[in-house]
């Protein structure tokens, strides 16, 4: 892995982002008091770095009509690699998977799920999910009220 080197310029530029992903080149360049041509080339280097690997909109899930969300732990059949990759590529392709992690434990994977209603969720678990044919055993858990969101990472203050 190719590490960069941070100054605090930089750690300025990645805390003004996470808190604002819309500000100006030139917005941005007077937060963090670097010229817009300066802070346009650190800005690059990030990127380049996969420091900044997006930028996008976060929407209110609920307001679009999805009402419910719930994590999906996925417990797979042993054994079959070429199964293994094709329920990761299944995963890739479902829109509701919001979330997928390869865990340690009982199960293989964990996701959240976002869904319409009630009715719209089970078909998905039942029909879509336990239709894969690796699946050997699917447990949800619904989301009663969502507590803490932070997208952010935690940064160190700069100097």
């Amino acid at each position: 892995m190719n590490q960069i080197e941070l100054d605090s310029y930089d750690w300025r530029l990645l805390r003004a982002l996470q808190e604002n992903a819309r500000l100006t080149n030139v917005a941005l360049s007077e937060q963090v008091s670097l010229s817009p041509s300066q802070c346009s080339r650190r800005l690059q280097r990030l990127e380049q770095s996969n420091l900044i690997e997006a930028y996008f909109t976060q929407l209110n899930a609920n307001k679009l009509g999805f009402q419910v969300t719930a994590f999906v732990s996925i417990t797979l059949e042993k054994g079959n690699k070429l199964a293994n990759e094709q329920f990761k590529q299944a995963i890739v392709d479902m829109p509701k998977v919001l979330e997928c992690y390869e865990i340690s434990g009982d199960a293989n994977y964990w996701m959240r799920v976002i869904s319409e209603d009630l009715p719209s969720l089970s078909i998905f678990l039942n029909e879509t999910l336990t239709a894969l044919e690796c699946v050997k055993d699917l447990t949800s858990t619904l989301v009663l009220n969502r507590v803490k969101n932070a997208p952010a990472i935690p940064l160190p203050n700069p100097n």
